[in-house]
């Protein structure tokens, strides 16, 4: 049950891309050289999504699982937040602060995860080198598009 709670939560924060699609503004702008085939968002944040609520679920029931669980509340928020302001807002500035802070949440919240349970842990060590990759992205498209946000 704990497991559908938070992939619930996963769904919500995945709904921001139907809400907010990337759309003309996005295409238009100059993209760097490692910038993922479109249809490597989907798949990978699907993929991702899973792997968060399973590695949720396995926290959830823990002893000592209280800062770890507020932790992965604390990065769906932000997870959910990045689309709007990024794709519906145009504010690429904003954008890097908030994937910037989810960066470090899901680093902290994987290092804390891989002391509680291992396979948990290892499970969102791809969710941080996926954002890894987004937040270069996020920052080379915001330098190289000068006045091209909000």
């Amino acid at each position: 049950m704990t497991f559908l709670i938070l992939l619930i939560a996963c769904g919500a924060a995945a709904a921001t891309g139907a809400l907010f699609p990337p759309g003309a503004w996005y295409d238009a702008l100059q993209k760097p050289w490692f910038t993922p085939p479109g249809w490597a968002f989907p798949v990978v944040w699907a993929t991702l999504y899973v792997l968060m609520a399973a590695a949720g679920a396995r926290l959830a029931h823990l002893p000592g699982a209280g800062l770890v669980m507020a932790l992965w509340a604390a990065q769906i928020a932000l997870n959910t937040l990045w689309t709007p302001v990024f794709f519906g807002a145009h504010r690429m500035g904003m954008g890097m602060a908030v994937i910037a802070l989810l960066w470090l949440v899901v680093a902290t919240l994987s290092l804390l995860a891989l002391r509680l349970d291992r396979l948990a842990g290892a499970m969102l060590l791809p969710y941080l080198l996926w954002l890894s990759v987004a937040a270069a992205l996020n920052f080379s498209i915001w330098q190289n598009n000068p006045g091209a946000g909000a």
